[in-house]
């Protein structure tokens, strides 16, 4: 533990609770602060086995996990951390890639809350709600390289008043980078395997001199596909990662900077009918050209190329070149300040700046007549050209006050926030190049553009009592939240500007409460056994950005529906037991949640013929769905050298009301006491761990439960198991080079193939077809071996 850390725990203010503006802990009382921050520490220095443990959260009013650096050591180097918390209670974590990476597959279910109804922090900052279509922050993963994590926080269903959030309707991931090493040091690795993986990975730390620390540390990593495509389908990543400190009594100054450069070819999404015609690794028909070009002019008749229908089992409909190229660059920076005013008043100030430039390219069937009269060299193949932007700067600032046996906290986060996004389409085709780059030029014409300026406001005050010697703490307070997005339809740079039918509209939206209450209790009844309770009411701000929020809809459907919105809210109940003595944890956890005023989106088309100006999204606000489920952890070690973790839940999350679905017409489906879409009932998790001597071996295996699909439950896909191996052997000190160690890694050990995640934005009340593309197929068995070493 650092001075810094025992100067405040000397003073009653552990490192934790001085984040109070950002970190779930800031609810926790002391003796779980002082836990917290040791976490921290053996995270950083990696002392030993004991690193493996999964901290169940001892001492806090609401349950939390905490994962650790060595927690991802069954899966490869640079997994994103989001994709490492599957093994957890009541969590499902998605995404196609072994890495957990790829920006439009990476989902996350907690509770029966999707990724963009939980909050997410990094260091104090937020990161906005998970979404693909970003508007207002990004992934962890391009966030923080995976080796920087000091450790991350779950809260599985309330996330605590301090996190600067507005769509924590359910619970939070709080993650904390790693702080400068005192030693001065490199650490590298490199890692190769399946796919033509690559990655390389380097960490520089200074050490301390008066007071001052930094690291600066960069991956490279690149990938294919899986898939059935044999060109464009490569992937890679450039990440850089620098954090200066400098302590001193009772201060502490922090700067943190990324600059990631993300650059992904796609899976396909599939449908249960072309799962059953095409399997699972149906792609696009690069690098045959002439074979896509043929097929899309049975669509496009107007040009001299020659219709050539796909051959059965395949249907036109299913072809495409490529499934597209994502491309994310996002520069994020914060400035956080920590000081001790008095032995018993502290304050602590964060402000930061993010931006992102993003793109989705793809080939599409349409015209392109080079904007000639000539039809010879008329090409039936278009580009979709999707463009994103964010530009947020914000400021998080709380103060902690001791008194007695209170523990006051109040805290205000202000954000300011321009995002945009704009679809436009490239007539002017004239043969085949690689899409994985920013298009310059002027596209030749835009279906939608839309600009949405951003302001939120929130703040938040607490008081923590601990009576009885600590055996007693009691945490009451609210929060006010304030958010307004002003949507704006603009020309766009195009040659020919939007016309109304495919324009997004121009309106404006607030989502506030002046008084959103939360209270925990937590009672230590005997040495190692705890009880806890919680109650907290949340809103949501309206989402944004194309496909996600309720503005993205046209001038005649915001016309008839903007005026009716409410935003989404929840109420949330939670308590449990825990135990924690020797070599055993325990918690067990119960929960009840009633979630009001769902916004549910409709787009009547899958997500390749999303180019067509019928395609419209809208919006309905369907009741309400009752969530009631149970938890429970285990945490067992056995030996020094062996360690067993176990999970199970059970999650019943169902439609209150039936569903007055209405698009041209309305129809009454009967969704009441339906179980909610992409929702598993039950789920269980087993994490072996062995360490002896110098060798480590970790095997992770989980059972996610039936996922539904269509509101009705008319359509699902199965229970499965998957498995994951890890392995490594840590030769010491070898020829001057420190803790040499070479690691094998094994995702899907037994190469399982199942539907990973869905996209939320076409589910629809039935699909007696199967026919609505709405899933990825999961990666195959791949295997991946690294060598890393420091000096």
């Amino acid at each position: 533990m650092t001075e810094f850390s025992r100067r405040r725990l000397r003073h009653g203010h552990a490192y934790a609770v001085l984040m109070a503006s950002a970190a779930l802990v800031s609810l926790a009382p002391a003796a779980h602060a002082q836990t917290a921050d040791n976490t921290v520490a053996v995270a950083d220095e990696d002392t030993g086995s004991d690193a493996t443990i999964v901290v169940i959260g001892s001492g806090q009013t609401r349950s939390v996990s905490t994962l650790l650096p060595s927690n991802l050591d069954t899966l490869p180097p640079g997994t994103s951390v989001q994709k490492a918390l599957n093994f957890l209670p009541g969590v499902s974590a998605q995404s196609i890639d072994a890495l957990g990476t790829n920006e439009q597959s990476l989902t996350l279910q907690v509770r029966g809350f999707n990724t963009t109804h939980l909050g997410y922090t990094l260091d104090g900052m937020p990161l906005g709600d998970g979404a693909y279509n970003n508007y207002n922050g990004l992934t962890i993963s391009r966030a923080l390289i995976s080796e920087n994590l000091g450790r991350a926080d779950l809260a599985t269903g309330i996330a605590g008043l301090a996190i600067p959030s507005t769509s924590n309707l359910g619970g939070a991931l709080t993650y904390f980078s790693s702080d400068p090493k005192k030693e001065m040091g490199v650490s590298a690795s490199i890692t190769a395997g399946s796919e033509k993986s690559r990655r390389g990975f380097v960490r520089i730390d200074t050490g301390e001199h008066g007071g001052f620390s930094a690291y600066v540390s960069a991956q490279y990593v690149e990938q294919d596909l899986f898939v059935n495509q044999g060109a464009y389908n490569w992937s890679n990543g450039k990440q850089l990662n620098a954090k200066l400190q400098y302590q001193a009594d009772g201060i502490r100054i922090t700067a943190f900077a990324d600059v990631s450069r993300t650059n992904q070819a796609d899976d396909p999404y599939l449908s249960k009918d072309m799962l059953n015609r095409l399997g699972w690794d149906w792609a696009g028909y690069a690098p045959d050209w002439n074979r896509y070009l043929g097929v899309a002019a049975c669509t496009v008749t107007t040009t001299p190329i020659k219709c050539a229908a796909a051959p059965s089992p395949q249907k036109n409909a299913d072809v495409t070149f490529t499934n597209g190229q994502i491309l994310r660059n996002d520069n994020l920076f914060y400035l956080a300040g920590d000081f001790d005013l008095t032995g018993n008043l502290s304050v602590r100030t964060q402000v930061y700046h993010h931006n992102d430039k993003g793109a989705g390219n793809n080939w599409i069937a349409g015209l392109s007549n080079q904007g000639t009269t000539s039809t010879a060299d008329d090409l039936p193949v278009q580009i979709r050209d999707t463009r994103y932007t964010i530009d947020r700067t914000g400021v998080v600032g709380s103060l902690t006050w001791k008194l007695g046996f209170n523990e006051l906290q109040a805290g205000l986060w202000v954000e300011q926030n321009t995002s945009s996004a704009a679809r436009y389409i490239w007539t002017n085709v004239t043969g085949v190049f690689s899409l994985a780059q920013f298009l310059g030029g002027v596209p030749n014409t835009a279906q939608w553009v839309q600009e949405t300026r951003w302001k939120t406001h929130q703040f938040f005050v607490q008081d923590t009592v601990r009576l009885f010697d600590d055996a007693l703490t009691v945490d009451f307070g609210f929060k006010s939240t304030y958010s307004r997005s002003n949507a704006y339809a603009i020309r766009g740079i195009a040659v020919t500007a939007p016309p109304a039918s495919s324009q997004f509209a121009t309106g404006s939206l607030v989502a506030k409460d002046n008084f959103l209450p939360e209270v925990g209790v937590h009672w230590n009844v005997a040495p190692g056994h705890e009880l806890f309770a919680s109650y907290a009411e949340n809103m949501a701000m309206y989402q944004g950005g194309f496909k996600l929020g309720p503005q993205s809809v046209s001038q005649t459907v915001w016309n008839q529906q903007g005026q009716y919105l409410t935003p989404e809210t929840s109420k949330s109940v939670e308590g449990g037991y825990r135990y924690v003595g020797g070599p055993l944890q325990v918690a067990l956890s119960g929960y009840y949640v009633k979630f009001e005023n769902r916004l549910l989106q409709y787009n009547p088309c899958p997500t390749n013929q999303q180019q067509n100006p019928g395609c419209g999204n809208s919006f309905h606000n369907a009741g309400g769905v009752t969530s009631k489920g149970v938890e429970l952890g285990v945490l067992w070690k056995a030996t020094p050298w062996l360690s067993w973790y176990n999970s199970a839940s059970y999650n019943k999350s169902t439609y209150d009301e039936n569903l007055n679905w209405c698009t041209t017409t309305c129809v009454v489906k009967m969704t009441a006491g339906k179980q909610q879409v992409d929702t598993p009932k039950e789920m269980l998790a087993s994490v072996l761990t062995l360490h002896t001597g110098g060798f480590s071996a970790s095997v992770q295996g989980k059972y996610t439960g039936r996922r539904y699909y269509t509101y009705t439950n008319d359509q699902s896909f199965g229970g499965y198991t998957t498995v994951d191996l890890g392995m490594g052997y840590d030769f010491g000190d070898l020829a001057g080079l420190k803790s040499l160690k070479l690691s094998l890694n094994v995702t899907n050990l037994t190469d399982k193939r199942y539907a990973s995640n869905f996209d939320s934005s076409v589910f629809a009340p039935d699909d007696a077809a199967g026919s609505i593309v709405v899933f990825h197929s999961s990666a195959p068995r791949q295997v991946f071996g690294t060598l890393s070493t420091s000096f």
